[in-house]
């Protein structure tokens, strides 16, 4: 088990720390980064460190760049990762405990897509939880902007008005991109828009290789070489007073048919349990009143090895979620929380067919997983 380094070299680290550096108020600087007029932030998502040092030829522009690695936090998932970049926070804090979660006594939330989790339809949930309701907290990107930097988000075009943009990412300038090339042509625009400036970009189609083909198979190391492309292009570009940082959301690890436990098929796992959140490698189990020891039991039995099985009360106390865990995230927090260990993954075949096949997963505590870069280039 690798435990996010809350506080001294995790992803929530990042922007409080850039930022800090532009002169914003409130923000404290943990990291150790160059101090400078304008900031681009890259997330690559799915771009582990392990994978990153295994393949070091299919980019040798990140490679190059001057850093090491951080934690990306728990759950390692997209969804949570976002909110910590959008917040500042761990997930304790900002409340984002996974890709699916309770948003309610008896609802399920899956913020990716703002719906209904595993209910074999789409059903927006977007106004019976209002994403800025659901994530209150003042996100970064406003607080700079309130500060008098010009912020601008370099994203997927398609994500402007979903749920988790409104709920984790508002504030600043949303410039909406649709390929490789306009991502880098709009932040390097976005970079010499003010004579303080911060962008936040993001790419994502590295992670769905990974998940559809494995992570670091040739699908995945050609992705990766766009990717570094993409890098040396804005590297190219920044200005003398200009700082690029890439990071990620989290690894990811390969799984095959012999590491799948399925819930589904399982009535062990099933017995006591009312619903079931998460992902295959980073699962909430909420139990039926009074069921919590037998499910306990039952869990720690099936997995055995092959997952960290811990209460609420005790994955809290020992950190998984941040130094701080606030009522509205303890009560989205399933009873039981499942990290994978090894490859091992519990899927739910019936329910959720797509997740099941994927070939690349992630969410757990593993190095593999939690491991991301933390990569700087500048002309200082």
């Amino acid at each position: 088990m690798l435990l996010p380094r809350y506080g001294s070299g995790a992803l929530s680290d990042v922007v409080p720390s850039l930022l800090a550096g532009l002169g914003v108020p409130g923000m404290t600087a943990t990291l150790d980064l160059p101090q400078v007029r304008k900031v681009c932030l890259l997330l690559v998502d799915g771009l582990g460190w392990e994978l990153l040092r295994q393949f070091p030829e299919d980019a040798p522009t990140l490679t190059g760049m001057a850093g090491s690695s951080i934690t990306a936090g728990f759950p390692a998932t997209t969804g949570t990762s976002l909110a910590t970049i959008g917040t500042g926070m761990p997930s304790g804090e900002h409340g984002v405990v996974g890709l699916s979660f309770a948003a309610s006594a008896d609802q399920m939330i899956n913020v990716l897509q703002w719906t209904q989790h595993a209910a074999g339809k789409h059903v927006d949930l977007r106004d019976q939880f209002v994403p800025e309701e659901f994530q209150p907290l003042p996100t970064t990107f406003m607080r700079a902007a309130d500060a008098g930097v010009t912020v601008h988000l370099v994203t997927d075009a398609s994500f402007q008005s979903s749920g988790l943009t409104r709920a984790v990412l508002r504030g600043g300038s949303y410039d909406g991109v649709f390929a490789l090339g306009d991502l880098a042509a709009k932040a390097i625009a976005a970079l010499r828009s003010a004579d303080r400036a911060f962008c936040y970009g993001y790419h994502s189609q590295l992670d769905l290789l990974g998940h559809i083909y494995g992570p670091g198979t040739e699908d995945w190391r050609y992705q990766l070489r766009q990717v570094d492309r993409l890098v040396a292009t804005i590297a190219a570009e920044l200005p003398s007073d200009g700082l690029l940082v890439v990071t990620a959301d989290h690894g990811m690890v390969e799984v095959g048919d012999a590491d799948k436990i399925d819930y589904d098929t399982t009535p062990e796992l099933q017995d006591g349990v009312r619903m079931l959140g998460g992902e295959p490698r980073a699962r909430h189990v909420y139990v039926s009143e009074g069921a919590l020891d037998a499910v306990l039991t039952a869990w720690r039995s099936v997995l055995d090895s092959r997952a960290w099985v811990a209460t609420r009360d005790e994955a809290i106390e020992a950190g998984w979620f941040g130094p701080v865990v606030t009522d509205r995230a303890r009560a989205r927090i399933g009873d039981l929380v499942v990290a994978a260990q090894d490859t091992s993954v519990v899927v739910r075949s019936g329910v959720e067919p797509m997740l099941t096949r994927l070939a690349g997963q992630h969410g757990s505590l593993t190095a593999a997983e939690q491991l991301i870069p933390l990569l700087t280039l500048s002309h200082g």
